[in-house]
């Protein structure tokens, strides 16, 4: 059965927003999408809610307190969370419900205020083991800059070869109204930026963003009624590895602290469901899951786009850029432009889909025929990758 995006909203993005509470922003994209295709919540037959730790507004299962909000109350309701990959875990859930036929429509929908912590790492932190890992001491940030000092070292790139991904999202980010972080900076600026982990500097990261997202997902029915142009889910993949760091690193894995093979092993499985032989021509744009500066690239190579160590260095030859480029990577700014973790995976494949849709506005790429989006977490353990269409697959 095909599933197709129906409708999708995202609000702006920002370090906080205290005009409104957790549930009203959920509530606020959960209208939002419906309203653009004229949908009402009796047309929603099951809803997802994208939540991820609840730790950072400091109060347990707002999923449950939202559930009228987003007009979930008697209808099932599912809620996602597997860390920063939770927006991406909460699609491919809504794409089950409905190719099973549980559902003919889905609502996905979630909301961030990660800034009502006053130490977001310190909650992030918690995903380490508390007596193997947490004292060394391990967190999002260390382990990254162990991992980018590993994948430099391999590949013989270099700090100011990630910064241009920095640079260059920053200014996609100029064409997205919805954008946390946007501008014009240099590759100076940013290896001038504050020391984080190094080699790891302020600009390498992703910003703490707060805002919601929904997305709507229906069968070919449901998307003949509501809407001319959907974009089909031809190809999901998603794969979690084990918790201990340590045991992904064995004679037998084959592989190192510097892999992201998690995502590799996620996109063959998306690309032989959609029936894709050949990323680099047959997939047009790529909204990938990158709250590091080298982690796009990273997923570019596993991803088959081209060979590994090279994603960097294409980049200097405008390979990835929106125009004039082969595929246009992370049009939005991507997740170094905004992070609203519990929601980033949506809004990734929000913008893949809106680009199929012809709905990006200022952000439409031409001639989009394929698209794919990312979602990463727990420090790679989970990863998740989608494949959107403007038409169904056959495969």
């Amino acid at each position: 059965m095909s599933v197709a995006v129906i409708a999708t909203y995202q609000s702006d993005f920002k370090t906080s927003d205290s005009s409104k509470t957790f549930p009203e922003q959920a509530q606020e994209a959960a209208v939002g999408a419906m309203k653009s295709v004229g949908m009402t919540p009796d047309d929603i037959d099951a809803v997802v809610f994208s939540l991820a730790p609840t730790f950072f507004m400091g109060v347990a299962d707002a999923d449950r307190w939202s559930v009228d909000h987003v007009f979930a109350a008697g209808k099932p309701i599912f809620r996602v969370h597997t860390g920063g990959a939770t927006g991406g875990s909460a699609v491919h859930a809504a794409h089950a419900l409905v190719s099973s036929g549980f559902a003919r429509s889905v609502l996905v929908v979630g909301a961030e205020r990660i800034a009502e912590t006053p130490d977001a790492q310190k909650v992030l932190n918690l995903i380490f083991d508390a007596f193997y890992e947490r004292d060394m001491p391990l967190s999002t940030n260390t382990s990254v800059a162990l991992q980018l000092s590993r994948y430099l070292q391999n590949h013989g790139l270099t700090e100011e070869d990630m910064a241009q991904s920095v640079v260059r999202q920053r200014r996609n980010a100029l064409a997205n109204p919805h954008a946390h972080l946007k501008g014009e900076i240099t590759i100076d600026d940013v290896m001038n930026s504050t020391p984080i982990a190094l080699p790891l500097k302020l600009f390498d990261i992703c910003p703490r963003s707060s805002g919601s997202a929904a997305m709507i997902v229906g069968d070919e029915s449901v998307a003949k009624r509501f809407q001319t142009r959907p974009a089909f889910i031809n190809g999901i993949g998603g794969v979690t590895d084990t918790y201990w760091i340590g045991d992904r690193i064995t004679p037998t894995s084959r592989t190192d602290w510097s892999s992201l093979k998690v995502t590799e092993i996620a996109a063959k499985r998306a690309f032989a469901r959609a029936g894709i032989t050949d990323p680099m021509r047959e997939i047009q744009l790529v909204e990938l899951y990158d709250p590091y500066s080298c982690v796009g690239y990273q997923q570019l190579e596993h991803f088959g786009f081209c060979a590994p160590g090279m994603a960097a260095r294409l980049d200097r030859e405008h390979v990835w850029d929106v125009k004039g480029g082969q595929v246009a990577v992370n049009p939005s700014g991507g997740t170094l432009c905004t992070n609203p973790i519990a929601i980033t995976g949506l809004v990734r494949a929000i913008d893949a889909a809106s680009q199929i849709m012809g709905t990006a506005g200022s952000m439409q790429v031409p001639n989009v025929r394929n698209a794919l989006s990312t979602a990463l977490g727990g420090i790679g353990q989970f990863a998740s990758v989608s494949i959107f269409g403007a038409e169904p697959t056959s495969h």
